[in-house]
């Protein structure tokens, strides 16, 4: 019998599924594969209107975690869970126990792949940095078999981890026809970072997910009036950002090489499942 394939995606805002991934989760939705996503918050603080409409942190929270579930029916998702963590404060969470949440999840689901954001966070935004460090974190811990798992889990080793990244040429495309992405931290503005294209490792054609990568979009009403200038683009326009996957491979424990790669489960499909980890007193 067939391994059941398993993709997690690790982020830290309603949202972030969709402009981030969404065409990847739909397309190996599509394709069979159990897709997971592991939201760090509810987007509390991530109000996007006037600010005398902002209806406060609690019903936004609540708001933006309804508008996260439409988005999940739209891409396809076998599961999606909360961490519980506020908007904005990921990066002061104590570290052993969001990693011990995420390495708990690792091992109950038994993902080959895991995707997260990149350590520049894309456009240096404390949550993805931190979550993007939890998350690796997280990984080496699920395989430790000298991990605490309160709920004593068996370990399980990721075949797979990747960063989402931006390439160098949409990030300049992004800004020419919509404007620079940026945020001001510590008194410091943080601007959209690029991938050199030599540094890709990872393309996969979404395309044809489009309509359901937009549908899901729409889901996100509350943050609409922050995507304005990208919702007015012209369909052609608008599959330049959303009609390619772009990752880096972290590391991978079944392929290599310089090969452009397009597949995320390349060295995955049809091999022996080899990913659980024995405990040691079965080693010894």
């Amino acid at each position: 019998m067939a391994e059941t394939l398993k993709l997690l995606a690790v982020l830290p805002h309603p949202d972030d599924e969709t402009l981030a991934i969404g065409g990847l989760l739909a397309r190996y939705s599509a394709e069979g594969v159990e897709t997971h996503v592991i939201c760090a918050t509810r987007g509390e603080y991530g109000w996007s209107g006037p600010p005398e409409q902002n209806p406060g942190p609690t019903a936004l929270g609540q708001i933006r975690e309804a508008e996260l579930r439409c988005a999940a029916h739209h891409l396809g998702l076998h599961e999606l869970t909360f961490l519980d963590y506020l908007d904005g404060m990921v990066d002061q969470a104590e570290p052993q126990a969001i990693m011990t949440q995420i390495a708990g999840h690792i091992r109950r689901i038994q993902p080959q792949v895991v995707i997260t954001f990149p350590p520049d966070g894309h456009y240096g935004h404390p949550d993805h940095i931190a979550l993007s460090q939890f998350t690796v974190g997280a990984v080496l811990c699920a395989a430790d078999a000298g991990f605490h798992d309160p709920a004593a889990r068996a370990p399980f080793r990721v075949s797979k981890l990747y960063y989402t990244v931006d390439t160098l040429a949409l990030v300049e495309a992004f800004s020419e026809l919509v404007g620079t992405i940026s945020m001001e931290i510590d008194g410091i503005v943080r601007n959209h970072v690029g991938w050199e294209a030599w540094a890709v490792t990872t393309r996969i054609d979404v395309t044809d997910y489009f309509d359901r990568v937009w549908q899901a979009v729409m889901c996100h009403q509350s943050q609409l009036p922050g995507y304005a200038p990208v919702v007015d683009l012209p369909r052609d326009m608008l599959l330049r950002f959303f009609g390619e996957g772009t990752l880096y491979r972290v590391f991978s424990l079944v392929n290599g090489g310089r090969a452009v790669e397009h597949d995320l489960f390349q060295g995955i499909r049809n091999l022996p499942s080899e990913a659980a980890i024995p405990d040691q007193e079965k080693m010894q």
